[in-house]
């Protein structure tokens, strides 16, 4: 009996073991990042500058945009200002030389968004992963491999 209940799980579990993560490109604005497993893509933007990913419980955003600031400072301060001005509360900001990071909790969702500079130095490239307060835990390992995977590629 053990060994069949053992058979059966593990045919129940392999199809969500089995499910591997995949990765995203953007030709048009030369950057790249890592899909988690589960998540369904819900196809690239018209303009081709990004596209959008969806789990049963969290979305996943990618996009680039040229620089509509004097600076990627500039655009990363721009950034958080609107998410401020829509009512998002940062709980966490930084910047460094290979980009910026902050997060916060937007209309009872958590949130937490990578911006980088791209090669041409007049364009960005950005991602948020949006998620629920109760999933923060199991989204601290996504969150590592997304930013790990998230570059600007063709430098």
């Amino acid at each position: 009996m053990r060994v069949l209940m053992l058979c059966l799980f593990a045919m129940l579990a392999s199809p969500a073991l089995g499910q591997e993560w995949t990765s995203y490109a953007n030709v048009r604005f030369g950057y790249e990042g890592a899909v988690p497993p589960g998540f369904t893509s819900y196809g690239e933007s018209d303009n081709g500058d990004g596209a959008t990913y969806a789990s049963t419980a969290q979305a996943l955003y990618y996009w680039g945009s040229n620089l509509l600031e004097d600076s990627f400072e500039a655009e990363v301060a721009a950034s958080i200002g609107y998410a401020e001005r829509d009512g998002a509360q940062i709980t966490r900001k930084s910047i460094d030389a290979e980009g910026a990071v902050f997060t916060g909790v937007a209309r009872e969702q958590m949130f937490y968004r990578r911006m980088i500079p791209l090669c041409d130095g007049k364009s960005i490239a950005a991602f948020t992963l949006n998620y629920w307060p109760r999933d923060a835990t199991a989204m601290a390992p996504i969150i590592q491999r997304l930013m790990k995977s998230f570059r600007a590629v063709g430098c």
